[in-house]
């Protein structure tokens, strides 16, 4: 296995970057978003260069990720782990901060030299109203590159993280290339939703607020090999 998340992610898409890689659903407001291995790694990219060309953060630099899991938050975390930062989930110090538009007042416990906030909307869509003291993540991630090339090695938490991913493959039995279907509130972890099935190259189905009546036929049209237990 490579040693850090970047090569990773990169050795999980590489094989047909068109294929459906990240899956979202949220039933509680019908929102489908299908993203290939191609246009998360445009996403992760235009990420990682706005954290290195615009915040101008450097290896090891904290990042705080407030966000529950979405397809967003992939391309957050991986943006992150691509500018080889350390990102961190406790209040504290951070040099940036990426917040989900729900937990703005979680966010004030942090203090952060940048600070974007996240609606988290379907399409994409940016924030009808921009929280003073934020930005908005989508309206500025897309004004960057579409590509990015990660320093060689691992971060300072990339060893750590992939050892636990790989132990958790194992136990919740992802086989490579496995498409899984993930249930987010049972699973909010994304060592368990981003980072496990990526060091089996597998494809994820998210869901939010997972409607059980829908269960049977979204794993059949989604072709789902191992929904997770």
């Amino acid at each position: 296995m490579a040693d850090n998340i970047a090569r990773v992610f990169a050795d999980a898409i590489a094989t047909d970057p068109t294929r459906p890689l990240l899956t979202w659903y949220d039933d509680a407001s019908g929102d489908r978003t299908e993203l290939s291995g191609a246009t998360l790694a445009n996403w992760v990219a235009k990420t990682a260069n706005l954290l290195v060309d615009e915040v101008a953060l450097a290896l090891g630099d904290p990042a705080g990720v407030l966000l529950p899991p979405h397809w967003q938050t992939a391309a957050v975390l991986l943006g992150c782990w691509s500018a080889k930062l350390s990102v961190v989930d406790t209040p504290g110090d951070v040099d940036v901060l990426f917040a989900a538009a729900d937990r703005l007042d979680e966010a004030q416990s942090w203090s952060a030299g940048e600070r974007y906030a996240l609606g988290l909307s379907p399409l994409a869509a940016p924030l009808r109203q921009v929280p003073p003291g934020f930005a908005d993540y989508v309206v500025e991630v897309r004004r960057h590159g579409d590509h990015f090339t990660p320093q060689p090695g691992p971060g300072p938490a990339d060893t750590p993280l992939l050892a636990r991913a790989e132990a958790r493959a194992t136990e919740l039995g992802i086989a490579p290339g496995a498409r899984i279907l993930v249930d987010a509130a049972a699973y909010p972890d994304p060592v368990d939703w981003l980072l496990a099935p990526l060091t089996r190259a597998a494809t994820v189905v998210l869901c939010a607020n997972l409607d059980p009546a829908r269960l049977s036929a979204r794993l059949n049209a989604e072709q789902v090999t191992h929904p997770l237990p």
